[in-house]
C-alpha cells in the first residue's frame, strides 16, 4: 500500500467519527433516519468535512455504554416533558409568553462536547441555540416561558445537567475530576448549610491543656 492511500485511509478513519455524528444531527433535525435521508447526509457531511477547514475534534477516548443508554433515555423522557410543557404554554398564555435569552457558561472546552450539549439542548422543545462562544464555553440559548432571573438559572441548571451527564458518558478524565471535585465542593457547602440552620455549633472546642480541669474541679471546690 503506498503512502498517498495510507494517508487516505487515516484521514478518513479521523473524519469517521464526525461524519457520524453530522449524519445523526441531520436526521435529529429532519426528524427522519430513513435510509434515504441518512445516505443525503452522509453525502452532505462528506461534503462538509471535505470544502470547509473545520477545527480539529478531539476524541476522549472513552465511551461509557452503561452511561450513555441511562442518558439516552433520560433524553426521551425530557423530549417527553419538555413537548407537554410547550403546549401547555401555549395553550394557556398564547402570544403572552415571556421569552428571554440565557446565556450558560459550561465547564468544558472541547468543542465536540460543546455541540453535543448545544444539539442536545436544542433538540428538548423550549429552547433553541442562538450563538457559541467557543473561547469561553459559552452557549445563547433562546428560551420559552423565562419570566425572571429564577428560570433563567432553573434553565441553565438544566443544560448543566445535560453537560455533566455527556461528559460521565464521553467526556475526559480530567472533565470527570472536575465534576467530582464540583459535587463534592457543592455536598460539603449543602452540609454546612443544612447545619447553619439547624443551630449546630460548627467550631470544634478549643484544646484544653493538661491539668487544666484539674485546677477548675480545685477552684470549684474553693
Amino acid at each position: 500500500m503506498t503512502t498517498r492511500w495510507r494517508r487516505a485511509l487515516r484521514r478518513a478513519w479521523i473524519e469517521l467519527p464526525l461524519m457520524v455524528w453530522l449524519v445523526l444531527v441531520w436526521g435529529a433535525l429532519w426528524e427522519d433516519f430513513s435510509p434515504a435521508n441518512l445516505v443525503f447526509g452522509l453525502i452532505l457531511s462528506v461534503v462538509i468535512v471535505r470544502t470547509f477547514r473545520l477545527p480539529p475534534v478531539r476524541l476522549s477516548g472513552r465511551f461509557d455504554v452503561p452511561r450513555a443508554l441511562s442518558f439516552l433515555l433520560w433524553f426521551v423522557w425530557q423530549v417527553i416533558k419538555g413537548s407537554f410543557i410547550t403546549l401547555w404554554v401555549a395553550v394557556r398564555q398564547g402570544p403572552k409568553v415571556h421569552n428571554a435569552v440565557v446565556e450558560v457558561p459550561l465547564r468544558t472546552r472541547e468543542d465536540l462536547m460543546i455541540t453535543a450539549i448545544g444539539h442536545v439542548a436544542s433538540l428538548i422543545p423550549g429552547s433553541l441555540v442562538l450563538d457559541v462562544d467557543r473561547r469561553h464555553g459559552t452557549l445563547y440559548l433562546h428560551v420559552l416561558n423565562v419570566k425572571d432571573a429564577k428560570d433563567a438559572d432553573r434553565f441553565r441548571a438544566d443544560v448543566l445537567e445535560i453537560e455533566r451527564r455527556l461528559i460521565f458518558v464521553m467526556g475526559t478524565c480530567e472533565e470527570i475530576d472536575l465534576l467530582r471535585d464540583e459535587e463534592l465542593r457543592v455536598a460539603k457547602e449543602l452540609v454546612a448549610a443544612r447545619r447553619k440552620a439547624d443551630g449546630w455549633d460548627l467550631k470544634a472546642p478549643a484544646p484544653t491543656q493538661p491539668g487544666a480541669v484539674g485546677q477548675e474541679n480545685k477552684e470549684a471546690q474553693r
